[in-house]
């Protein structure tokens, strides 16, 4: 075989294990979309306060966090495609189980599988889209399944808007969503990856510290959007906006996470260290935060940089995945996806309070400062990695 067929072959995507993976993830995206804002309404229409229905909402990020250890050693005993497989059946069941729980404390535990059931199957999605992708290539293709998956997610609440929350409709609509995932990942199941065990029963833990320009991209990512969209109405209204106008603005942010993408994944293949790209992105979201008080009296200006904030700042996500695959293989990559996942969960966690607080100290001031820290304490890492010349 010559030097230019192995390159070629190198460089070929697997285009059905990759199509299955994105698909399945993204149909489910929409159901996530449609099941969330669904499960909050009939809540509320129980007569459960607003302080309960957060509180059972939040379980979904601690199931998370506790899920993510667990898709390393189950696709290892039972293979990355019946495991997905297994996930997606555990959805419907979590899902469908909502609508027959007559009682509010049922919807814990239902809520703790649906979301172990869904981080394992987010898991082993990205692993198995990395591994389909090759390395010239990868951030293309990981920039086509953030976009997919966002459109999915936005999907998912317009789909919300037409059904409404009455009913067993909805919830035989996100059943039959999520039974659709499963279709690509069985037509492309002898193709899907295999994890063997490296040998090693070091802590799970450790995985966070192998590529921490990765997993500290994703922390970071995940206190940014999380805290950023809860509160960023708070901000808006405080500022002396709409609430109409704030949700606009949202929607810009939006907009530029979906565009943004797949230029950037493209970017991303063409950088010989992506950690430059990441520290460039973490920079601008820096910047940002700096000129959102300034822009806020001119809401055009506003929602331009909104746009492309909103857009680079997402590809934390899409860039430090692929900086994960292009370190990282087999079990290694599987297992660090696993804590990339776990510390997406954990910026959920910190990002909401520490930007509350902020708001509580500093006044409106405070969103942009606690936003800034985040973005200053990731340029701080991996400024420090780069200097040092460190993985």
């Amino acid at each position: 075989m010559t030097v230019d067929t192995q390159q070629e072959i190198e460089e070929r995507v697997h285009w059905l294990p990759m199509i299955a993976a994105i698909s399945s993830i993204s149909v489910v995206g929409i159901a996530i979309g449609l099941g969330m804002p669904l499960l909050s309404v009939i809540l509320e229409t129980r007569g459960h306060s607003a302080s309960m229905i957060g509180f059972n909402t939040a379980v979904a990020g601690l199931a998370s966090i506790a899920g993510a250890p667990l898709a390393t050693p189950l696709a290892m005993r039972f293979g990355v495609a019946r495991t997905m497989l297994a996930m997606i059946a555990t959805g419907v069941l979590a899902f469908v189980g909502f609508h027959f729980a007559p009682d509010f404390w049922m919807w814990f535990p239902l809520r703790v599988l649906l979301h172990i059931a869904l981080t394992v199957l987010f898991i082993l999605s990205e692993f198995w889209i990395s591994t389909s992708a090759p390395p010239r290539r990868r951030g293309l293709v990981l920039g086509i399944y953030a976009t997919v998956l966002s459109l999915g997610f936005a999907a998912g609440p317009w789909l919300f808007a037409q059904l409404g929350s009455a009913g067993f409709l909805p919830f035989g609509v996100i059943m039959a969503l999520v039974t659709l995932a499963a279709i690509p990942v069985l037509a492309a199941r002898n193709e899907s990856p295999t994890i063997l065990s490296n040998g090693e029963t070091s802590n799970f833990l450790r995985y966070i510290w192998l590529v921490p320009t990765a997993t500290a991209a994703v922390l970071v990512f995940g206190a940014v959007e999380t805290g950023g969209f809860a509160l960023f109405p708070v901000y808006g209204n405080r500022i002396g906006y709409s609430e109409a106008d704030a949700a606009l603005l949202l929607t810009m942010i939006g907009l530029g996470n979906v565009l943004l993408q797949i230029p950037l994944g493209m970017i991303s293949d063409r950088v010989s260290d992506r950690r430059y790209l990441l520290l460039a992105c973490a920079t601008i979201g820096l910047a940002g935060t700096i000129f959102m008080p300034h822009f806020a009296q001119d809401w055009h200006l506003m929602a331009a940089l909104l746009f492309v904030w909103g857009g680079v700042v997402a590809a934390m996500y899409t860039i430090g995945l692929a900086h994960l695959g292009s370190k990282l293989s087999g079990h290694d990559l599987a297992s660090a996806n696993a804590a990339f996942v776990l510390c997406y969960g954990v910026g959920m966690v910190l990002g909401p309070q520490a930007i509350g607080i902020g708001m509580d100290l500093f006044g409106p001031s405070g969103f942009g400062w606690a936003l800034g820290m985040f973005f200053a304490f990731y340029i701080a890492l991996v400024g420090a990695r780069l200097v040092r010349k460190i993985l």
